[in-house]
């Protein structure tokens, strides 16, 4: 029996990484079998350590909006690092960085670059904190803000997919101040608010969820949370790591015509490269250092090259918005195409999808909150995932997990992933 290189390198990798991997989900755990081992990707497709070809789907989980190694955002990190790859101290990109996204999201007066999607939320529930005086924040179970210990309660993505309830590591503390409830679910957010008034500094919510799978908020849902956080004088803060500048140039708060107070980025603004930023109005943002006392640094925070690759790419991005109309189209079609084949299967599924965020659960109930993301058949998603891999369709490794679609699939692509799925259905008895 051949071994293929991947798991020859996750044999390997063992010996020296936990787990094998550098972040859980990546274990393939969830699904089981070996994780592939990639070496390049271009466009639209993966190629992993064996030279086998993939569609993908999981983008690096969000950034890659523009398909893998985008040629001008590849020459401005090659001539960027010329120069080196970081000095800590200010540059004059880091300011058009920070405008170009002022000019994309008109109610950010004020943003700080920092490392990570984890750094950013965690820095703006410090800020809320800071801000308020107050310390305690709402979440929504299965919305995953990052691996910071504030997050860590009933969260999604990783935690949800190795089913871990509790964390090891976070005190008893800091769990207590984190108070959950169902997303969508609006009289439990009311309730919490009354049993612990003026208590909470924020409500930290992912405006589309993709960390459960793509979950989409309800009718007024987001509008309701809105006015009770202005009525309580709650921080409202929009998790937009994985949706901002993906659903629209202004983010879902664009998309979804709501404003938050606070906003989190990542993914997107850095191209690939490790990047966040956290913003909003100016009379919340002037508490942090050094104009406010609210403290927060990063050395690496704003280095030349993940600011060139950001800025790049975002800048592409507000130059060419038809990009966005492209990206719906090709979800929906692509979302019709499924359900069309699963339809035709009399396999019950339902297809979440949101501009070029989408998930299959396979359940025939309505998927809008976690526990029922949870109640759909795990084990299915299994079976299909590996039977869309053998096929050469790379999906997210975990039933927990939004896909994301890159403007580089063309429509050949997606029917070829219409197809396999067909063919997966005949091959696989899901």
């Amino acid at each position: 029996m051949n071994i293929s290189k991947s798991e020859q390198l996750f044999s390997r990798a063992q010996h020296s990484i936990p787990g094998g991997v550098n972040s859980p989900v990546r274990a393939f755990k969830s699904v089981g079998g070996t994780p592939l081992f990639i070496q390049k990707a271009k466009g639209a497709y993966l190629y992993d350590a064996d030279n086998n070809k993939y569609i993908d789907y999981i983008n690096s989980w969000g950034p890659m909006i523009l398909g893998h190694a985008f040629e001008p955002v590849v020459e401005a990190i090659q001539k960027k690092a010329a120069d080196s790859t970081s000095f800590g101290a200010p540059t004059e990109l880091e300011i058009e960085m920070a405008e170009l996204i002022k000019s994309m999201v008109p109610n950010v007066d004020l943003i700080r670059m920092v490392s990570s999607g984890t750094e950013a939320c965690m820095s703006a529930i410090r800020l809320a904190r800071g801000y308020t005086g107050r310390n305690k924040i709402i979440k929504f179970e299965g919305c995953y803000h990052g691996h910071a210990d504030s997050f860590l309660v009933k969260a999604g993505s990783g935690v949800a997919t190795f089913n871990i309830q509790t964390v090891p590591g976070v005190t008893a503390g800091v769990a207590a101040d984190t108070l959950t409830a169902p997303y969508n679910d609006i009289d439990a957010v009311h309730q919490l608010i009354d049993e612990h008034k003026n208590e909470i500094a924020a409500i930290i919510i992912e405006p589309v969820a993709g960390n459960m799978g793509c979950i989409l908020p309800q009718q007024n849902y987001l509008e309701q949370l809105r006015k009770l956080c202005t009525k309580e004088d709650i921080i409202f803060i929009f998790d937009e790591v994985m949706t901002g500048f993906r659903l629209a140039q202004g983010g879902a708060q664009e998309r979804l015509k709501i404003d938050a107070d606070l906003v989190t980025y990542g993914k997107v603004i850095g191209a690939g490269m490790p990047v966040g930023a956290f913003g909003g109005k100016f009379e919340i943002m002037q508490h942090i250092a050094p104009l406010g006392n609210v403290y927060q640094a990063g050395t690496l925070s704003g280095n030349p090259i993940a600011m060139i690759a950001g800025y790049t790419l975002l800048n592409h991005l507000k130059n060419h918005p038809s990009i966005f109309d492209e990206l719906d189209a090709k979800g929906s079609y692509l979302k019709d195409g499924l359900q069309k084949v699963f339809d035709e299967a009399n396999i019950p599924v339902v297809i979440n999808q949101l501009g070029s965020m989408i998930s299959v659960f396979f359940t025939n109930e309505p998927v809008n909150s976690f526990a029922d993301a949870a109640a759909s058949d795990i084990s299915t998603f299994n079976k299909y995932f590996h039977a869309m891999l053998q096929q050469g369709i790379y999906l997210a490794p975990s039933a927990y997990e939004s896909w994301f679609l890159s403007n580089a699939l063309s429509y050949g692509d997606l029917d070829e992933t219409i197809n396999a799925t067909a063919d997966a259905i005949k091959k696989t008895q899901l």
